[in-house]
This record gives C-alpha cells, sequence and structure tokens, in this order.
C-alpha cells in the first residue's frame, strides 16, 4: 500500500468534512462535491472505467432506497398531519403527559416517543423540540433532548432500515452459502443496547440538571434501560421482529413509565397546562383520529411481520432483484413489498378514510413534501454511491476483477496495520466521523461497512468477530445523530432558533466522545469474549 494511495483515498472524505464544518455547506452540496471528487480520483488513479463509475453510481441510488425512500415517505406523512391538524393535535397530547416527574416526562417524551416516532418514520428533532419548548424547557434543552434521545435505538429507526442496510452488505461480502439473518445481526447490536441506552438517559438527566438531575432521576432511567433491555433480547431472537424492535421499545418504555408514575402516585395526563385554545382544539379532533396514520402503518407492519409464512414469503422471496445494474453482476434485493416505504405511503392513502382531508389540506401536503423532500432524500442517497464506488474503485468490467487494490482496500490495509488487534478500540469512533458526515447510521453503513469487514478479514477474525466489528462501527454512526449539522439546524429551525444548535454541539461532542468510548471498550469486550 503506498502513501499516496492512502492520501487519496482519504481526501474526498477531508473534502467533505471541510465542506461541513469550515464552509458549513448542506449535507447535499457535500456529498454531491464528494461524489465528484471520488469519481475523478477513482477514474485517473485508481484506473477505474467510465462504466463502473455510471453503473455504481445507479446502484448506490438503488441501494439507498431502504433509507431514502424511508425519508420520502416520511417527509409525506409529516406533511400530511402538519395540513390535515393531526400534528396539532398530536402535541396538545404530549404536552399533557407527565407533568409531576421531571425525569418520566423526559423518558417517555424522548426515549419513549422518540424511539417509537423514529421507528415508523417521524423525526424527533423536528417534532419534539416545540413541545418541549411548550413544556417549559429551555430552548438549550428542547434541541438537545429529542436528539439524543433515540441514539441508542437508531439501529432500528426507519422500521429497522440501518439493520437491513447492514444485513444486505454482510450478505454481500460473506458471499453465497455464508449470509447472516436479521435476528444474527440484531443479537450483535443488541449486546450494546443495555449499556448505552441506559447511558443516554443519565446524559439527558445531566443535560438539564446536572448531577442533581441524574440523582433524582436516576430510577426512571435505569428501569428504561432495563425495559429496552429486556423487549429488544427477545425482539432480536426472531427475524420477523428484528425490524419492530424500535416500535416495541419505545411502547415498552412508554408503558412502564406509566406504570411508575401511577405506582408513585403522580399524575399521568394533566391538562391544566394547556390553553383554552388547546382544550378546545381537543374536544374538536379526536386522539384517535389524529393518530390514525402511525396506528395504520404499526398495524400493517405487523402483519407483514409477525406471521412466518407472510415474512418469509416478502423478506425472502419475492425479493424483487434489480439485475444488470452494478458492475460485479451482483443483484439488488429491493424487497418493495416488504420494505418500509411502500407500507407508510400506503398507511398515509388509507388513513385518509378516517382523517378525511379536504381536497385543499391534500394539495397543500403535496405542495410542501416536493418543496420540502427532494434535497433530505438526495443526500440520505448520495452517500450510498460514494460507498459504492470506494468499494468497486479498481474494478476492471472486461475482465471482471479488480487491476488495482479498491479504495476499502486501502483503507482496511492501513487500519489493519496501524491497529493490529486494537483495531476494536477505535472503530466506534471511525462510525462516529462517518455519521457525522453523512447524518445517517444507515449511510455510514453504506460508506464504511465494506471497509470494516475486510479490516475484520485481514485480521483474521471469525463471523462473530467480524459482526462485532461493524455493529461497533454502525453503534458509532447512530451516536453521531446528537452531533450532526443537519439534524442539529432542523431541531433549531423547528422553534426558530436557528445558530442555538452550535451551543448544544458543545456539550453534545463531548456525550458523543464519552459515548463512543464506551461503546469500543464493549467491542474490545465482546471481541474478547466471542471471538
Amino acid at each position: 500500500m503506498s502513501v499516496s494511495a492512502l492520501l487519496l483515498t482519504l481526501l474526498p472524505i477531508v473534502v467533505v468534512l471541510l465542506l461541513l464544518i469550515v464552509w458549513r455547506k448542506p449535507a447535499d452540496v457535500s456529498g454531491i462535491i464528494g461524489w465528484i471528487v471520488i469519481s475523478i480520483i477513482a477514474f485517473f488513479f485508481f484506473k477505474t472505467g467510465i462504466e463502473v463509475l455510471l453503473r455504481s453510481t445507479a446502484a448506490g441510488f438503488v441501494r439507498s432506497f431502504t433509507v431514502s425512500l424511508v425519508v420520502a415517505a416520511s417527509m409525506l406523512q409529516m406533511a400530511y398531519l402538519e395540513k390535515t391538524g393531526a400534528l396539532k393535535r398530536i402535541f396538545i397530547f404530549i404536552k399533557t403527559i407527565a407533568s409531576d416527574n421531571k425525569a418520566v416526562q423526559i423518558m417517555i417524551i424522548n426515549i419513549g416517543f422518540g424511539t417509537l416516532m423514529v421507528a415508523v418514520g417521524a423525526t424527533p428533532g423536528s417534532l419534539l423540540p416545540p413541545i418541549m419548548i411548550a413544556m417549559g424547557y429551555s430552548t438549550f434543552v428542547s434541541i438537545a433532548l429529542p436528539s439524543i434521545g433515540y441514539d441508542s435505538l437508531c439501529t432500528y429507526a426507519l422500521l429497522g432500515a440501518p439493520v437491513v442496510v447492514f444485513v444486505d452488505m454482510a450478505n454481500g461480502f460473506l458471499g453465497k452459502g455464508n449470509e447472516i439473518t436479521l435476528s444474527q445481526a440484531g443479537s450483535v447490536f443488541f449486546m450494546f443496547l443495555p449499556i448505552i441506552s441506559t447511558l443516554i438517559g443519565f446524559c439527558m438527566l445531566w443535560i438539564v440538571g446536572k448531577w442533581k438531575g441524574i440523582k433524582e432521576g436516576a430510577l426512571p432511567c435505569i428501569i428504561s434501560g432495563l425495559v429496552i433491555t429486556i423487549v429488544s433480547y427477545f425482539t432480536n431472537k426472531v427475524d420477523r421482529l428484528v425490524v419492530l424492535t424500535g416500535i416495541m421499545c419505545g411502547a415498552a418504555v412508554i408503558l412502564a413509565m406509566v406504570i411508575y408514575l401511577i405506582a408513585t402516585g403522580k399524575k399521568v395526563i394533566d391538562k391544566s397546562k394547556l390553553t383554552a385554545e388547546e382544550l378546545e382544539y381537543e374536544k374538536k379532533y379526536p386522539l384517535w383520529k389524529a393518530l390514525t396514520p402511525w396506528a395504520l402503518l404499526i398495524i400493517v407492519i405487523l402483519i407483514l411481520n409477525v406471521p412466518t409464512q407472510i415474512f418469509n414469503t416478502l423478506y425472502r422471496v419475492h425479493t424483487l432483484p434489480i439485475t444488470g445494474l452494478t458492475a460485479d453482476g451482483k443483484p439488488i434485493l429491493t424487497r418493495a413489498l416488504w420494505n418500509a416505504y411502500t407500507w407508510i405511503f400506503v398507511s398515509i392513502f388509507l388513513s385518509m378514510i378516517f382523517i378525511r382531508p379536504t381536497a385543499s389540506q391534500v394539495k397543500d401536503t403535496f405542495r410542501v413534501w416536493l418543496k420540502r423532500a427532494p434535497r433530505p432524500v438526495f443526500a440520505a442517497a448520495i452517500f450510498f454511491v460514494i460507498g459504492e464506488i470506494m468499494n468497486l474503485s479498481g474494478f476492471d468490467m472486461a475482465s471482471k476483477k479488480y487491476v488495482t487494490e479498491s479504495m476499502v482496500q486501502v483503507l482496511a490495509n492501513f487500519s489493519s496495520q496501524t491497529f493490529s488487534n486494537a483495531y476494536g478500540s477505535v472503530v466506534a469512533f471511525i462510525g462516529l466521523l462517518g455519521g457525522f458526515v453523512t447524518g445517517s447510521e444507515a449511510s455510514t453503513i453504506a460508506m464504511f461497512g465494506n471497509y470494516a469487514m475486510k479490516t475484520s478479514k485481514i485480521l483474521n477474525l471469525n463471523l462473530n468477530g467480524l459482526l462485532i466489528i461493524t455493529a461497533g462501527l454502525a453503534f458509532g454512526g447512530g451516536l453521531a445523530s446528537v452531533i450532526s449539522p443537519a439534524k442539529l439546524q432542523n431541531a433549531a429551525a423547528s422553534i426558530d432558533k436557528m445558530g442555538e444548535e452550535s451551543k448544544v454541539i458543545r456539550i453534545a461532542f463531548v456525550f458523543s466522545l464519552i459515548l463512543a468510548a464506551v461503546t469500543s471498550a464493549l467491542v474490545v469486550l465482546f471481541l474478547k469474549f466471542n471471538t
């Protein structure tokens, strides 16, 4: 491995980082410039033909559907809820929850609702800050807590999109006959949840009330972590339940905190803080009606995943592969009849039977969606493209083999030589960097997953070791949500406090480093006992 090859491989990543941090360019702009830079380097220095670059670009966009189309569908869902008045009704309901116990309120709203919302495609960073402000929390807290609350379960966001991307990438790397299942992958991710989910709860308590907040909220926090541990242990044992982990954990935390409030003699619902206008709106707009899009989505997802035969048919049999697109000839399994994006769209249209939106509301929904969605959808996809080019740089279409080492191979060789058996101690930080650059855990896996797997192979780790290493990388990517400029800007914008996110990043950066360090320590520990 030459130094020049390593520097050229790192150059696109450095360029994207500079664009994000120094020049403060949005993720989609940074991504497309990164794609141009990596394409030029792949063509001139890694001997990658134009056809490979075009195929890799197209394949990257298709592989991103698990995430990019879910982003598109969830943004339509949020625009629909907003324009039909359903979102306002949900806001009013959440404002009434657990007013007598701040710690429980934080666990319910930011871990319970936050996890549940992100699991069904909503965006806590945009949805929850206005509610937190209305409940009396500071601007700082209102931006920070929704951005960190669901981070431990980020793998199961968007109905398990990151874990599905992880499994598909791992199976492409391992080859036919060596495939892993969703439950195998889920069981590895589960190993990190007991510690990380509890620590995230303590981080939120510290943000709100420093050590006093931790002392007063310790028991609800530990209970929440324990509930997540128990629920995720069982969901990750069964293939068809893995993608339901976020939904079930979020709901379980809410239920556990409600029981805790009742047991301690506190109010679960308190309407005394609602204004006269809000009380009137509450009477006029039933809560069940407002929740219909999410309720229908959850029902449909349960129907598709709980019965074994339906799950096997849609996930394993009717995979609807796209062939002839990739440079290496491998089909891309879309699973469009099973993946979340299809059913988010379906649930929106089914909910119209109950919500009965007016023609103008439907028109406004699509107008807002077409204005908001294209750039986030493109940003979600472009990093899959960059990852695909990194992986297939140096590949020759005529001979169907690599004529030079790929960029991913160069990174893997460097990592194995530099860190050797200590690679596990830094992999979560690499994931944290990937999450900061790409803005999501799934995109981190797409961009750096093959690199982590190749490094694991060079280090002669067995299958368990490979999965632990790559899960550590993915977990680090999920922890980056709280320092993602795009996500924090969205949270600040939702309460008209643009610029305040910079204050959140300072403290969030410290927490993200601590949590990444703990994740890396867990990787080292798990490798010791599982390889």
